[in-house]
């Protein structure tokens, strides 16, 4: 019985191992392709900011922080919506109310406490940011800044600089595949990066209260272009 089983076995083993031969001969060879990449920018001029505003008070009492805190955003909110920037334009980003120490000798004292709130604005008109800035700062806030631009259609330049990588792609292919005499026969991959860089950060707009005084005109804002990025790597076949 023993020598009958070594035997089904090896023919089990010849019988595997001309399946896998069979399967190796009858699978297709790999179409030789070419792999390229593609990179474009867009630039297109800023139609929409971002600022960050907020105000800050400080009292022994922290009902009487919160409250002074309250009124001076307030002020500042009533002075934004009555320049009708748009019913969904101011958000609340947040609020805090905490404690403040002194340390003398090893020993906290309580100084008192501080209210913070802060609210974020967009402006669909970048020519009126100078305006929304002195706004704010004249009418309550203790610090404006974090001021940022970006596109009402941020999508439709993503999109044209993602149709120029995609042709950029293919006329390296083409140039590739010229050099090596051969030719394109389909496209078999083309991969979105998705590599659009955020433009280098400005330098934040700060203003505190001690300038109100001092701020008659509007604060000049210059916002500049925007560039929208797009990088793919394609993926041909030739012949």
């Amino acid at each position: 019985m023993i020598w009958l089983r070594a035997v089904l076995f090896s023919f089990l083993l010849v019988g595997v191992a001309g399946l896998s031969m069979a399967v190796a001969q009858e699978r297709p060879a790999q179409a030789p392709v070419i792999v390229t990449s593609g990179e474009a920018e867009v630039k297109r001029a800023a139609d929409r900011a971002w600022v960050s505003i907020n105000a800050e008070s400080r009292s022994k009492d922290p009902k009487e922080a919160q409250k002074l805190n309250t009124d001076a955003m307030n002020a500042v909110m009533a002075k934004l919506k009555g320049m009708a920037l748009g019913a969904d334009a101011i958000l609340t980003t947040s609020f805090e109310l905490h404690p403040e120490f002194d340390y003398t000798d090893g020993r906290q004292r309580l100084r008192g406490y501080v209210a913070r709130n802060a609210i974020e604005v967009r402006v669909d008109d970048v020519t009126r940011v100078g305006e929304v800035l002195t706004a704010a700062v004249t009418s309550g806030a203790t610090t404006v800044g974090g001021l940022r631009f970006d596109l009402k259609d941020r999508a439709a330049a993503e999109r044209e600089a993602l149709q120029m990588a995609v042709r950029n792609a293919r006329a390296r292919a083409e140039a590739v595949a010229a050099g090596a005499d051969v030719k394109i026969e389909r496209i078999i991959r083309i991969e979105d990066h998705r590599a659009d860089m955020p433009d280098p950060p400005r330098p934040p707009v700060m203003m505190r209260m001690g300038v109100q005084e001092a701020m008659a005109a509007d604060v000049p804002v210059t916002p500049g272009n925007l560039s929208i990025r797009a990088s793919v790597t394609l993926t041909v076949a030739i012949r």
